[in-house]
């Protein structure tokens, strides 16, 4: 969409820089990298960024988090030139803080040219980039979503947002929420927390950012140590022993993966919080109507 509204449409793109390889996202690295062949039809989108000589066989592109692809980048790309990162580190950063803190979900670009086509693709490639830019992007919350936030805590179940996204991204979308912001916590610092101070601070935290799905199941199992029932949603293949690990696993129909359904013990074909709260409140009428009928 970026793309197109600077008036390359992906189809023009995709004829210029056809894709030979891709090494897939990861979690860990929270990163993805393409390779592209430079088409002869690219020669004049070419000049309009460089205005100088032939262009390279081949470019790689990556995009991902920003603090994590920053460390993998040695320069960056002004005006058709490569500077130096350092001069541009600190106010990249602060780029990056501005957006985040508006809510919106932070994408960065890098690239380097390469010469021949590599026999592997692997994370060595992901290295010496040139940092490109940043794009933000709107992922709003549904109207809904505040109020089911609200129905869950007046019926005794405290929500926890658990999120890839930057922790400023995380607390802009978690205020919008009425989640309680006074502690967020991040994969890294989880990485340092033992099992045991974990189940001792579980119940203070709401808001989990730039965590892995392998911290989700760290979650369940601290908060089912203090004493809890434990709900968990996911979608990704790498979420299925969370969900298994949960009390009540709870899968998306629409973005999940087949491995998180069937992990599951319900799917929600809407993708959306609010479904989980309705039944929970027609479950609990139910209950109550079968207790006073035993009655």
């Amino acid at each position: 969409m970026a793309a197109m509204q600077l008036g390359y449409p992906k189809p023009q793109l995709e004829g210029a820089l056809p894709r030979l390889a891709e090494l897939p996202f990861s979690s860990e690295q929270k990163r993805m990298t393409t390779i592209h062949q430079v088409g002869g039809n690219c020669r004049d989108l070419w000049a309009e960024f460089l205005g100088r000589g032939d262009p390279p066989p081949y470019v790689l592109f990556t995009k991902g988090a920003f603090d994590l692809l920053l460390q993998a980048c040695n320069g960056v790309w002004v005006n058709g030139k490569i500077e130096p990162l350092d001069e541009w580190r600190k106010g990249l950063e602060q780029t990056n803080g501005e957006l985040s803190q508006a809510g919106l979900r932070v994408l960065a670009v890098a690239f380097r040219f390469l010469a021949a086509l590599p026999q592997e693709v692997t994370e060595e490639l992901e290295k010496d980039l040139v940092f490109l830019g940043l794009v933000g992007m709107m992922d709003p919350l549904r109207p809904e979503a505040k109020g089911a936030v609200e129905t869950c805590r007046q019926a005794g179940i405290d929500p926890v947002m658990i999120t890839g996204d930057h922790p400023l991204t995380a607390l802009a979308i978690a205020r919008k929420l009425g989640l309680d912001t006074g502690r967020i916590l991040t994969g890294s610092q989880l990485d340092g927390f033992s099992p045991e101070d974990l189940v001792q601070i579980a119940e203070e935290v709401a808001v989990y950012a730039r965590v892995s799905p392998s911290h989700k199941l760290k979650i369940v199992e601290a908060l089912q140590r203090r004493g809890h029932v434990v709900a968990m949603t996911g979608d990704g293949v790498n979420d299925a022993p969370a969900l298994k690990k949960a009390d009540i696993g709870v899968a998306m129909g629409v973005a999940g993966t087949d491995v998180a359904k069937e992990a599951a013990d319900m799917v929600l074909l809407d993708d959306n919080f609010a479904t989980i709260v309705a039944p929970v409140e027609e479950g609990r009428v139910i209950y109550d109507n079968i207790q006073k009928f035993l009655k």
